[in-house]
């Protein structure tokens, strides 16, 4: 083993530094997915040929499950990517044409921001969790999509979209076992944190649904929660012994929206911009772009 010094590549993951920041990014795995798609973008004023692709119900179904599973692959540096892939994987065994055209709308937005990825700061080892539920989305299965976004300080550490395995008889079911989900990344955090011997305070989950706020505290409504398992009383448990604390937030305010449901541009566009997704800052000692542009003018 050696010293390789500051990390800069790694598994398509580019790492650039900007004073005590890092910036993490996956451009040059996004461009050569556009390319293989011929969604390719501009590049230091030169352009690729073929600007658009066809996807018809016709494709091969594994060019698909290519795509697609590349898209998720993405999602490491893109959480803004993470619910409309999540949806499209939904259909890796029955890709259809209007599941391609969402395939498609994927790529027009990567198009336009290929070079974006997350920026870690020094701060406060404050957790913090957003939880939320989307009852009953699927309108065909009628199961709920539950996502959540952890922040260490202000630093996003951890997301996820996916649909819930069983179908829940209440709103309140669907966000109380979204919490449960949530509080169990949150223990798994703590436990490596405490690995790395680095103190936490105790976590808070903001959660916009008071009526699984009221549970994790206290069994009230009987007669509602006979449906629950127990295994999701692990919440209440946990809040007891005074390990999580669960908030309200406003629906206005919840980040987690971005995870559950599709949402209308302005709302989308408002909730990316809390996140810490943003353009990668110009590096001296070149990028992705610039490199990829000189082999190409090269080869011409």
């Amino acid at each position: 083993m050696k010293d390789l010094g500051q990390l800069h590549y790694f598994l398509g993951i580019e790492v650039t530094y900007a004073g005590d920041s890092m910036h993490l990014t996956q451009s040059k795995y996004a461009l050569d997915l556009l390319q293989r798609t011929k969604f390719t973008p501009p590049i230091a004023n030169w352009f690729w040929g073929g600007t658009s692709t066809s996807f018809t119900k016709h494709t091969n179904p594994e060019t698909y499950r290519s795509i697609v599973g590349a898209l998720q692959y993405l999602t490491i540096t893109r959480p803004d990517l993470s619910y409309a892939v999540n949806q499209v994987c939904q259909f890796m065994h029955s890709p259809k044409t209007p599941h391609w055209l969402a395939v498609k709308r994927i790529l027009r937005y990567l198009k336009s921001s290929y070079d974006c990825g997350i920026v870690y700061k020094p701060g406060n080892l404050q957790v913090s969790a957003f939880s939320n539920a989307d009852y009953a989305g699927d309108p065909d299965s009628r199961h709920s999509t539950g996502g959540y976004c952890v922040y260490v300080g202000s630093n996003l550490v951890s997301w996820s979209s996916k649909k819930q395995k069983t179908v829940s008889r209440s709103s309140t079911e669907a966000e109380y076992r979204q919490l449960a989900y949530t509080a169990a990344e949150l223990s798994w955090l703590r436990s490596l944190f405490r690995d790395l011997q680095l103190p936490l305070s105790r976590p808070t989950i903001w959660c916009d649904n008071i009526s699984s706020i009221a549970l994790a505290s206290n069994p009230v409504f009987h007669s509602r929660t006979k449906h629950l398992e127990v295994d999701y009383h692990y919440v209440r448990e946990k809040v007891i012994r005074g390990e999580l604390a669960v908030n309200f937030i406003c629906s206005l305010d919840q980040l987690a929206d971005l995870f559950t449901k599709g949402l209308s541009s302005a709302r989308f566009k408002l909730l990316v911009s809390k996140l810490p997704v943003v353009s990668r800052a110009v590096s001296l000692r070149g990028d992705v772009r610039q490199r990829l542009s000189s082999d190409l003018n090269s080869n011409s």
